[in-house]
């Protein structure tokens, strides 16, 4: 039995199918349902609100198909196609769906595709706290010739300007200009510590001042968030709110 709560949408254009795959969830303790969509573009403008771990994705609807819309998802958002349609497995696949459930199914088929997705959860959360426990407090960085010792937690945000990035300190009113690309960097930090929010930003969640809408400010710093990167940090905040 799954120890996490797994929050899930259903996406698909027959109210049937809807209503069928909406019994299954409740049949299922581990399952949270969000929300259900008739439409991918429905499902598209909840998400944006609200954040969820799991589709069930039907994959042929007019106008945005499953797939297509698959592949404009979070990272952190994954996805069990359910279809009609066996000619799309492959393809269903190489958008790295968690399964792949073939209509019409029945209870036993969708738990064991539920109990992968929760098998796939389980091991993912697990390794965000292995990380966690070791998280680095500092980065030496190459900067003018000298290797600066810079500690992550005086870190403000990281600003990427090509093949540079600007580190903005605490009491310093000068940034460190070091060469290197900010999708490296970001690979190299903590997750549960910045979140890039923009092209060009990564911020330090522990410095942040203020959320003015789509708006970032640290020490008076306005930073954009774009609606590439919203999603997520739409579910930072709710998560870390008193008012939900």
């Amino acid at each position: 039995m799954s120890t996490i709560k797994i929050t899930c949408v259903i996406v698909d254009d027959e109210p049937m199918a809807l209503n069928l795959v909406e019994s299954y969830v409740a049949k299922t303790p581990f399952l949270e349902l969000k929300q259900k969509c008739s439409s991918a573009i429905e499902a598209m403008e909840f998400i944006k609100k609200e954040p969820v771990d799991l589709l069930f994705l039907d994959i042929q609807m007019p106008d945005l198909t499953g797939l297509g819309f698959s592949k404009m998802l979070p990272k952190d958002t994954r996805v069990i196609f359910t279809t009609a349609f066996d000619q799309y497995a492959l393809e269903g696949f190489k958008v790295d769906a968690l399964d792949y459930l073939l209509k019409p199914f029945d209870y036993a088929e969708f738990l064991a595709a539920a109990n992968k997705a929760s098998s796939w959860f389980e091991l993912v959360k697990g390794k965000k706290q292995n990380i966690v426990s070791e998280e680095k407090e500092f980065l030496f960085v190459k900067s003018e010739y000298k290797q600066l010792r810079i500690k992550l937690a005086d870190v403000l945000y990281f600003e990427g300007l090509k093949d540079y990035i600007k580190i903005w300190l605490k009491d310093n009113p000068k940034a460190i200009l070091t060469l290197m690309s900010l999708k490296s960097l970001e690979a190299e930090l903590p997750e549960s510590h910045f979140m890039r929010v923009h092209r060009s930003f990564i911020v330090s969640l522990n410095n942040i001042d203020v959320i003015e809408r789509s708006q970032i400010i640290i020490n008076s710093q306005r930073i954009t968030v774009s609606e590439q990167y919203k999603p997520k940090f739409l579910a930072f905040v709710n998560n870390n709110s008193l008012n939900n």
